[in-house]
């Protein structure tokens, strides 16, 4: 099995999660292979940084990592991020953050973004484009208050989600994009009706993760609510019902578990950090969640495997 979305990390972070131990966690949840996200510190954008990065991968697991470098909106370090895209195996895709989650690396204008499609088609680029989709100007930053941790799901609501994602799309239209755009860590079920209706224009794909699927934002009114706070944050009831049906329908196209590890006194206390350690979810989420919900075999090895597979054959290969 592969997990196409986890944060190691490595480097100035290490304090929270390595690439090693994330090895470790993997092989007791049963993945294989791991693709790694740049928002690191620091971020992973130049092929000095790809190289320091493939430096902390021990060697036993050289063939298994993989990871995204990071797009902004300066056209040499795109122009840089496709050449490393070509010349290096490990690198999967690149990773848009289309509005700030955990870290620096965002770009955040409207027309920087599809800037950036406009340069990747100039570049020729084919590969993948993953997108972190919240639309700042929905954010509601002024709602939150972590004595009372749901206001987290208010203050960032699933239209910024909906309406970057929405974005998104339209600049790949527009601009012809050539590669596969894929919608991270989708976390309502609106996305995926705006997925699925892309498909017959454009090569797409978007991902879920194990704590959207399982969990509503009821989790965070616990007493321990400030460790569910991720982003995009956990959804209504209803958002996660519908969530689970266009799972089972095979509208979603594979499982990421966005495995975010911080310390405990980050998560509740400032900053109050966004992110879950969902790889440890992983094995009971795919071997005893996934069936009662009535997904059969063949479709938990698409989720897990086949789709993930398909789309990245040239680098996994």
């Amino acid at each position: 099995m592969i997990d196409p979305h986890v944060h190691c990390r490595d480097g100035e972070q290490a304090y929270k999660e390595t690439i090693k131990h994330v090895f470790e966690v993997a092989q007791e949840q049963g993945v294989e292979k791991i693709f790694d996200m740049p928002n690191t510190n620091p971020p992973i954008l130049s092929e000095k940084n790809v190289q320091e990065r493939l430096s902390f991968v021990p060697k036993s697991r050289k063939g298994d990592y993989f990871l995204y470098i990071g797009a902004t909106a300066d056209e040499k370090q795109l122009e840089e991020a496709v050449r490393c895209y070509d010349k290096y195996k490990e690198i999967v895709g690149i990773k848009l953050y289309a509005g700030r989650s955990v870290g620096d690396l965002a770009v955040i204008d409207a027309e920087k973004q599809r800037r950036i499609y406009e340069i990747l088609y100039n570049l020729g680029y084919k590969g993948v484009l993953a997108v972190h989709c919240e639309k700042e100007s929905y954010l509601k930053p002024e709602i939150w208050n972590p004595l009372n941790p749901i206001t987290h799901s208010y203050a960032r609501p699933k239209e910024a989600e909906i309406e970057a994602v929405k974005d998104q799309i339209r600049f790949a239209k527009e601009t012809n994009f050539k590669g596969v755009l894929h919608i991270v860590h989708v976390s309502c079920p609106e996305v995926i009706e705006l997925v699925e209706k892309a498909r017959t224009e454009m090569k797409i794909t978007c991902g879920v993760t194990p704590h959207h699927i399982l969990w509503d934002n009821e989790m965070l009114n616990r007493p321990d609510g400030l460790l569910y706070k991720m982003n995009p944050p956990l959804r209504d009831k209803e958002d996660v019902v519908r969530l689970r049906q266009y799972l089972k329908e095979g509208k979603i196209d594979w499982i990421e578990t966005d495995h975010a590890p911080h310390s405990i006194g980050e998560k509740l206390f400032p900053p109050y950090l966004s992110g879950y350690p969902s790889l440890y979810l992983y094995r009971n989420f795919v071997d005893e969640f996934l069936p009662k919900m009535g997904a059969d075999r063949d479709l938990i090895k698409k989720l897990t495997f086949e789709n993930i597979y398909r789309v990245f054959k040239n680098k996994l290969e």
